[in-house]
């Protein structure tokens, strides 16, 4: 379930609290029904509102268990289309405290895994995956640094 603007999450570095996540990257797909259910088997993404007819989704909205999520729709082949994203030319960091898990899974489900499980220099365990439509996905344990404490 998304969060509300009102709640807060503790910072692991002992900072002020992080807000709670409002960003919400945003895609086209050329197949936006097989992407949800790819998104949904593959990484875990929960279809929390789906807008369309037939094979067109007009809107999607993909909420992330641990917080936040992803808006999505059908490209539209149209010069005035408001969004102007081309399928495959999204990317999107995504917190998970399971990474190796959630890999094993999206492999399970036919992700192409581009990165295998690893640890970072700077604190994280995370790895890379690209989705049919060839949107690149980096899921891993890093969430973000410490905000400042603001007076």
């Amino acid at each position: 379930m998304p969060q509300t603007t009102s709640e807060t999450t503790t910072s692991p570095h002992g900072s002020a609290p992080a807000p709670a996540p409002q960003v919400w990257p945003m895609l086209r797909a050329r197949d936006a029904r097989a992407l949800i259910r790819f998104l949904t088997e593959a990484f875990g993404f929960e279809a929390t509102a789906v807008y369309g007819d037939g094979e067109r989704v007009a809107h999607a909205e993909l909420s992330w268990p641990e917080g936040g999520g992803i808006m999505l729709g059908s490209v539209r082949e149209a010069d005035d289309d408001p969004c102007g994203l081309q399928p495959g030319a999204s990317g999107a960091y995504v917190v998970t405290d399971r990474p190796d898990a959630l890999c094993a899974r999206a492999r399970a489900a036919g992700a192409e895994i581009t990165d295998e499980p690893a640890d970072t220099d700077y604190g994280s365990r995370g790895f890379s995956a690209r989705d049919p439509e060839g949107n690149r996905w980096s899921f891993g344990t890093y969430r973000g640094a410490p905000h400042p404490v603001r007076s």
